[in-house]
């Protein structure tokens, strides 16, 4: 199984949920572009692919798999992560053998709109754009609560550990490269080109992606079902892993063996 975080997370949104995914299969998780504490290049310091390009995020996933020798895998994508699992599916179907999407952000974040794409390249946005992403240190908290069903849920202890990425170099400048490097990828329009088993997640109470745009994407993909998780929210593997894993787990073990 291959975890693949949201926006704004890391590998730590998976802690609740990783120690038991583990006794169904082998686990991978790791910190997408701009995440986490992975390396945050600057511009000059790649010499082909943007490495926050939607593209290089499919690839990166696949080339992990053949680091470590994977050949198939299970996808599980929460929001964000759920576009790349779903694009991976589409580009390297024989790699994928079915797909969990967990609050999948497919209808909404589909890149920028064109009219602004302009904006963002010029010189002054180039300088101020940064700045505006340092802002995330207090109104990334409003948004992890609403996040939440329940955010009185949030501890301190969680509250470190999203804000510790905030503590790795060029943290603010590589956010910024991955929102100019955001792109429309066009994704609901090949939903029906999916073909492998695919279990869509969701909270009942999705303030971030609104639950009813995770059942329409179960109705739209061609071999999904749906789980609808009660007094949950965005993040259903954080605040509700008990109702997280027993989904997850029924569902391959019914279409992985």
């Amino acid at each position: 199984l291959v975890l693949l975080h949201g926006f704004g997370a890391s590998v730590f949104s998976w802690r609740e949920v990783m120690v038991p995914l583990a006794k169904v299969g082998t686990v991978l998780a790791f910190d997408r572009p701009a995440s986490g504490l992975t390396s945050r290049p600057l511009p000059g310091e790649w010499k082909s692919e943007n490495p926050y390009s939607v593209d290089a995020q499919v690839t990166q996933t696949v080339t992990l798999m053949d680091k470590l020798g994977v050949g198939k895998a299970v996808l599980v994508g929460n929001s964000a992560g759920g576009r790349i699992a779903m694009l991976t599916a589409l580009r390297f179907p024989e790699r994928v053998q079915a797909l969990v999407l967990v609050d999948a952000a497919v209808y909404t974040g589909d890149g920028m709109p064109s009219w602004i794409r302009p904006l963002l390249h010029i010189p002054q946005m180039r300088r101020w754009g940064p700045l505006f992403v340092r802002s995330i240190s207090s109104w990334g908290v409003r948004i992890l609560e609403s996040a939440w069903h329940d955010p009185a849920k949030i501890t301190p202890e969680i509250l470190a550990g999203y804000k510790k990425a905030l503590q790795a170099a060029n943290w603010d400048q590589a956010l910024w490269e991955l929102t100019l490097a955001s792109q429309p990828e066009n994704l609901e329009a090949q939903i029906d080109k999916i073909q492998v088993p695919a279990l869509v997640i969701t909270g009942d109470d999705d303030r971030i992606v609104p639950t009813e745009q995770s059942v329409r994407l179960a109705d739209e993909l061609p071999h999904a079902e749906l789980v609808v998780i009660p007094a949950c929210g965005h993040l259903p593997q954080e605040e509700c892993p008990g109702a997280f894993l027993s989904a997850v787990t029924d569902f391959l073990a019914r279409t992985t063996r």
